[in-house]
């Protein structure tokens, strides 16, 4: 695949600007690009209809014209082609999905009878343009650390698409000045600090401002690569068995060290509760207590 693609946009940088012959390799290379393309997708054999068909010719349109800009100071060496493609691909989407596009998808969700298939494809489309517009607000993020803010914002932002889904037959356009992500912004706002309180409930936590000293050290960057690897180890050979039997209950596999090898390695939260299966305040939970608990453990022997 990446081979195609890098076979594409060479083909374009060896035809002239404003030919025929450039022209054609740019649609070529465009239609590649959009082939694995995250919305307007097909439903079934179905072919693309009403709004998902004219975002998609928008989006198409956009790149087109993006990738004649830029495509002659494209350097292979220096950045692989999925990498500048998709770049330049999700740059594409956010320039088109505005909030009248982010509405009509909304009003077509609405237009199909609940728990229909034509439902289910509108809201799974709209939610997944609402990820790609980076129209979703950030509140609060000055309130708390860097790392327990991902964490907050990630469940939040799940249950608010979650809502969206559930509720949107109660999206009213007329309302929030007539914009549509005011109405999730509003909601995402909401259920940000419903989180926060989810959490402080689970765990009895009376500052949430940072969190302890395991996360500072998933952080490779901020720290030596020594103390990296030797903490690495300690987690990986576990010697007396603590860190594998310490695990969240009836998940054996949601042990600490499985988790705290996961951050190490650069995983998200998010990924980690969606693999095994912990939804995100109880993952959190369950790790910054264990991050107490072993507080000692790791000062001696790191």
């Amino acid at each position: 695949m990446d081979q195609r693609l890098e076979q594409l946009v060479t083909e374009v940088q060896q035809h002239a600007p404003q030919t025929e012959g450039r022209q054609l390799a740019l649609t070529q290379l465009v239609d590649e690009i959009l082939r694995s393309r995250k919305i307007c997708r097909q439903l079934g054999n179905q072919p693309l209809f009403g709004v998902y068909q004219k975002i998609y010719e928008q989006v198409r349109q956009q790149l087109l014209y993006d990738i004649d800009e830029q495509i002659d100071k494209y350097n292979p060496k220096q950045t692989n082609a999925r990498v500048w493609t998709n770049d330049l691909r999700n740059q594409a989407l956010k320039k088109i999905l505005d909030d009248a596009q982010l509405k009509n998808l909304a009003l077509e969700a609405q237009h199909h009878p609940p728990h229909t298939e034509l439902r289910q494809y509108a809201l799974g489309e709209l939610v997944e343009a609402i990820r790609l517009s980076g129209r979703l607000c950030h509140p609060h993020r000055e309130s708390f650390s860097p790392q327990f803010y991902e964490l907050l914002y990630d469940e939040a932002v799940n249950k608010t698409l979650t809502y969206v889904c559930q509720k949107i037959d109660n999206y009213d356009p007329e309302r929030g000045e007539k914009k549509f992500m005011n109405w999730v912004n509003f909601r995402l706002d909401r259920v940000l600090l419903q989180s926060y309180h989810e959490f402080q409930q689970h765990n009895n936590i009376m500052s949430l401002s940072s969190l302890p000293d395991l996360e500072a050290f998933a952080q490779p960057e901020e720290t030596t690569h020594f103390l990296y690897e030797n903490l690495r180890e300690y987690l990986e050979k576990d010697y007396e068995n603590l860190f594998k039997k310490t695990y969240i209950r009836n998940k054996p596999e949601a042990n600490f060290s499985a988790i705290a090898l996961a951050r190490l390695s650069g995983e998200s939260w998010q990924d980690i509760s969606r693999d095994l299966g912990i939804p995100l305040p109880s993952l959190s939970c369950f790790f910054q207590r264990c991050c107490k608990d072993f507080r000692q453990h790791f000062r001696q022997y790191i």
